[in-house]
């Protein structure tokens, strides 16, 4: 693997715990617990904006790249984005870190795992069966971003 976390976003990472938190998140909604025949494949993409906006953030729907994109937040000299993809039941999330237009960070969470852990290192999206699963999911995950922003702006 080619790519290495930049200092900051990996201290960031490390002092809120990311793996930890993001393990849990897995485990409590696993393939295990909610298999792939009850899974909520097709979601109401109204449904999740709705959910979304509930939760305080403004989103829309990238229609081609079939992903749902926080509006960025802009803090000091740092602009934050969060990107959401559902597909056949799995939430995968993406923070996007631009520090002066330089793009800090760009990925999928399960490559952050990989880079402070291991790169054989996997943790498993987390399954939803139901728009209540997966407005607890993103909860947490908005939580997790918030205090990420937090760590990296102080």
């Amino acid at each position: 693997m080619g790519i290495e976390l930049k200092p900051e976003i990996k201290n960031a990472l490390l002092g809120m715990n990311f793996v930890e938190q993001y393990e849990k998140l897995s485990r409590e909604y696993s393939a295990e617990r909610i298999g792939s025949n009850d899974r909520l494949i097709y979601c109401d993409m109204d449904e999740v904006i709705e959910i979304i906006e509930a939760l305080g953030y403004a989103v829309s729907f990238d229609k081609q790249e079939k992903f749902f994109k926080i509006v960025e937040d802009v803090r000091r000299d740092m602009n934050f984005g969060f990107n959401i993809s559902l597909d056949s039941g799995m939430v995968d999330f993406v923070w996007i870190v631009k520090r002066d237009g330089e793009l800090r960070l760009g990925s999928p969470w399960s490559i952050y795992s990989r880079l402070l852990v291991d790169t054989e290192y996997r943790i498993k999206k987390p399954v939803f069966s139901n728009y209540e699963d997966l407005e607890k999911i993103l909860k947490e995950a908005f939580k997790m971003y918030e205090e990420f922003k937090s760590i990296l702006i102080c």
